[in-house]
């Protein structure tokens, strides 16, 4: 006969299904009344440097046969461009596996940010060239490009992210509930870390079950494990790590409770059982969540890995924008039926972009990309900032717009005005956004105008 001890220790191993929940030592259940407002915004961060320049593609005749011309082997042609017109006549189209985003788009719910990027300030290729201007530090590599597009700033050294600065700023909002607000889908985000809103970092699909407590037999014994789990961490230990500890696990013990009782995952809208699908759905559940968690602003993150296409571009690139388009047009479609389609705005972002001339059947690492930005309140069918003329016989060519001559895009619009556009439309005043983006103030142009 085998005779099972469960300690303390034992107990806090086997609840490892609760994930990393970093800010669940603040939780409350609130109990007043429902946010009378409602918003949030949905990161979906693209890994590895996705090629903006097969994105969004311009389709005029001299745009696109300079176009062809510079992307060689990997240039789109026929059924591989989806055509989409902007509201003053533009001719553009989209990679074919964003299928889902054009009819959005031509329905102004979709909008393109053009060649954005890391900045300190507005750079000109001669000032790039002979570094007479602040660069950011370490162009051109993951790490330190991932971790300054999710914190806004143009340094490897920051300890909080632009989504969690944004829900700092309108705590107010949330000021009857401490539900997390700030949640990562795809494990650990600098995106979502605030410097006074934690962020959370969950795991889709997981209701926060506790793993000793749901296997076994008898009932009798799995009831028994779960009473006491839920008396050992009541207890007020004087050691300030213990403490919590327990204050984390009872906090599970609380959301678990509601995630599984509340009707927020009764959604009809069917999402693709993908990476990026399942973590959208989780995020459509939270949001459906907001009458039982009284949650005014929340601030999500989704992430996509793959994008650093060295080779086999055309196929892989096509796999994983056909994934980001499904799951996009499945969490549109979600928040159209909870009605907070005009409430919600998903936009992406990356590391960079890539190089315009193909390296094999691949590109190399660029910096300038081209971003999109979906939702009801999105001021759609357009093309913010500034596109690359590729024709250098036109008269709008611009040779600043890239760096060297294999096409990498020097960024003409930074993350700062891209981010501080979003904060507005989330509630945050004007006056705040220089402390949000402290490279904001250096550009001339604060407000992008995508957000209606």
């Amino acid at each position: 006969m085998t005779t099972n001890h469960f300690s303390r220790r034992t107990f806090l191993q086997l609840s490892a299904s609760a994930g990393m929940l970093a800010a669940l030592g603040q939780l409350k259940v609130a109990e007043a009344a429902q946010a009378a407002d409602y918003k949030a915004l949905v990161c979906i961060f693209l890994f590895g440097g996705n090629d903006g320049h097969n994105t969004v593609i311009p389709l005029s005749q001299s745009e696109y046969a300079a176009y062809a011309g510079k992307r060689g082997s990997l240039a789109l042609s026929g059924n591989q461009l989806l055509p989409i017109t902007t509201t003053t006549g533009g001719q553009y189209a989209l990679h074919y596996g964003l299928a889902e985003m054009q009819p959005l788009f031509q329905q102004g719910k979709l909008a393109v940010v053009a060649n954005t990027g890391i900045l300190n300030e507005p750079t000109t290729l001669q000032q790039y060239q002979q570094k007479a201007v602040p660069l950011p530090t370490q162009l051109f590599s993951h790490s330190d490009q991932i971790v300054q597009m999710q914190a806004g700033v143009p340094s490897t050294s920051a300890s909080s992210g632009w989504g969690g600065r944004i829900a700092d700023l309108v705590q107010a909002s949330n000021a009857n509930t401490t539900f997390p607000v700030s949640v990562s889908f795809n494990g650990s985000a600098l995106f979502v870390a605030g410097q006074s809103v934690p962020g959370t970092n969950l795991q889709p699909g997981n209701s926060l079950d506790q793993y000793a407590m749901g296997s076994g037999w008898p009932q009798s014994a799995i009831d028994a494990r779960y009473n006491a789990q839920k008396q050992m961490v009541a207890l007020n230990h004087s050691n300030r790590l213990i403490a919590a500890a327990d204050k984390v696990m009872s906090d599970t013990h609380q959301l678990n409770s509601i995630m599984k009782g509340a009707s927020g995952g009764n959604l009809a809208t069917v999402f693709p059982n993908t990476q990026l699908g399942n973590q959208l759905k989780e995020v459509a559940r939270f949001i459906n969540l907001r009458s039982q968690t009284n949650a005014g602003r929340q601030v999500f993150f989704c992430g996509l890995g793959g994008f650093d296409t060295h080779s086999g571009q055309d196929y892989n690139q096509w796999v994983l924008l056909q994934q980001v388009s499904q799951a996009m047009k499945a969490f549109y479609d979600a928040t159209v039926e909870m009605g907070v389609a005009n409430k919600v705005t998903t936009f992406t972002s990356s590391d960079f972009g890539r190089s315009l001339q193909p390296s094999g059947t691949g590109t190399d690492h660029g910096w300038g990309s081209h971003y999109l930005v979906m939702g009801g309140g999105v001021n759609g069918q357009q093309i913010y900032g500034s596109f690359p003329v590729f024709d250098t016989t036109s008269q709008s060519y611009k040779p600043d717009a890239f760096v060297d001559n294999r096409g990498v895009l020097l960024p003409s619009t930074s993350i700062a005005q891209y981010g501080a556009t979003l904060a507005k439309w989330f509630g945050a005043a004007d006056a705040q956004l220089d402390g949000l983006f402290p490279e904001l103030v250096k550009f001339p142009v604060r407000d992008l105008g995508f957000m209606l």
